[in-house]
């Protein structure tokens, strides 16, 4: 009422000027509270690990036509620095390609290195989580880590760093999947998109209500996956070997989260729209079968935005209220900036900061695209 006062001092009622200012302001709020609840923790997140305890580790790799990649990318995960046995396993999923032979050249390097096949088989037709399964039987040590094929770790300590997260509470370890850096708008926003979705899943574990993460970075017992019945409930959707997952088996003490610049995968992005969108639809698929209580804060996060950006439009009705539209442009970038830029660099994406308004601005308009490709995605295809 303050600053409707200020605005206008003549103010003696509630006309649209004033309800107008109000909801503006009210929209800044709600953005304030969105960047304490999901942007915050990880911003000021210290990951301090005291008597780290490294015991054999299963690292699980699924690959369906993946010659290329592995070929590229699998001697960064076996010449991993890690002080105890660990093994790789590759899951060669009915792959048409070279995909094994190149399995069976590494493995005549590396020991550590184990082939799990699967062969076509007319009669059923399955997706990646069947694949991942043969991985997790095949495995012989209880704590396992994830990737995919065509990722790459940033450092020979990342499965250290990620390994470290485990402890005798700390049963589930979300890591940071990032895309490699490109040329082009496109390459931005999609690294953008990763960017805040990790931002607010890690900032959730860390906040004690973990939701999600994702395959090309995650860790869990083997004794996890089955006390909680693996992908039982889940297994009729394609997607949704990480995220459902997670969301089913993490609680208030189980999940730790792994942040360390050595930590992080990259992996390459689409480098279309219509892949990106396809991809994007595909995750989407996802979303109904989360618990209420994470559908509920995804589901604030994106009414704070569109509420701003709608609340913003709407100053635009009146005359005495269009000055504040630059103010509480300012005021929202320079916010976001502050929130973001620990976890910028947490996660190694500094160059995406000040961009950040431009690209969230972007997607608010571009989701909708997804959700509604989403309602006519069909697809038995397996996809990383």
């Amino acid at each position: 009422m303050y600053l409707c006062t200020m605005l206008f001092p003549q103010f003696q009622q509630l006309g649209l000027p004033e309800v107008l200012c109000i909801i503006a302001a009210f929209s800044y709020i709600l953005i304030l509270i969105n960047y304490v609840i999901n942007y915050l923790p990880l911003s000021s997140y210290k990951d301090v690990k005291r008597g780290v305890s490294f015991e054999p580790v299963s690292v699980i790799i699924c690959a369906k036509n993946e010659d290329d990649n592995l070929t590229e990318f699998l001697p960064k995960i076996l010449t991993q620095e890690y002080p105890a046995e660990f093994e790789v396993i590759v899951v060669n999923d009915c792959s048409l390609d070279n995909t094994e032979n190149v399995i069976d050249e590494f493995a005549k390097i590396f020991p550590n290195l184990k082939k799990a096949n699967i062969k076509e088989d007319a009669y059923y037709k399955h997706g990646k989580k069947f694949a991942l399964l043969v991985g997790i039987k095949a495995a012989r040590f209880n704590r396992l880590v994830l990737t995919d094929a065509d990722c790459y770790p940033a450092s020979n300590k990342w499965l250290q760093e990620m390994s470290a997260g485990f402890s005798v509470e700390k049963e589930i370890v979300l890591g940071y999947g990032a895309y490699e850096k490109q040329p082009g708008l496109l390459n931005k926003l999609i690294r953008f998109d990763a960017f805040m979705i990790a931002v607010q899943y890690l900032s959730a574990a860390i906040r004690n209500k973990a939701y999600m993460g994702v395959g090309r970075n995650l860790a869990y017992q083997k004794d996890t996956f089955f006390t909680n019945k693996g992908f039982a409930s889940h297994y009729h959707v394609n997607s949704g070997d990480d995220d459902l997952f997670v969301n089913q088996a993490a609680n208030p003490t189980n999940t730790a989260v792994c942040v360390s610049h050595d930590s992080i995968t990259y992996s390459n992005a689409k480098k279309t729209f219509k892949e990106w969108r396809m991809q994007k639809a595909r995750h989407l698929t996802t979303a109904p079968l989360y618990s209420s209580a994470s559908k509920s804060r995804l589901s604030f996060t994106y009414f704070t935005q569109y509420f701003f950006i709608l609340s913003l439009f709407a100053l635009f009705l009146s005359i005495n209220t269009m000055v504040l539209i630059p103010i509480l442009l300012t005021l929202k970038m320079i916010t976001q900036v502050l929130f973001l830029n620990k976890a910028s660099k947490k996660l190694k994406e500094p160059d995406l900061l000040f961009g950040a308004f431009f690209y969230e601005f972007l997607l608010l308009f571009i989701y909708p695209v997804f959700h509604l490709n989403k309602i006519f995605y069909r697809s038995n295809k397996w996809m990383n």
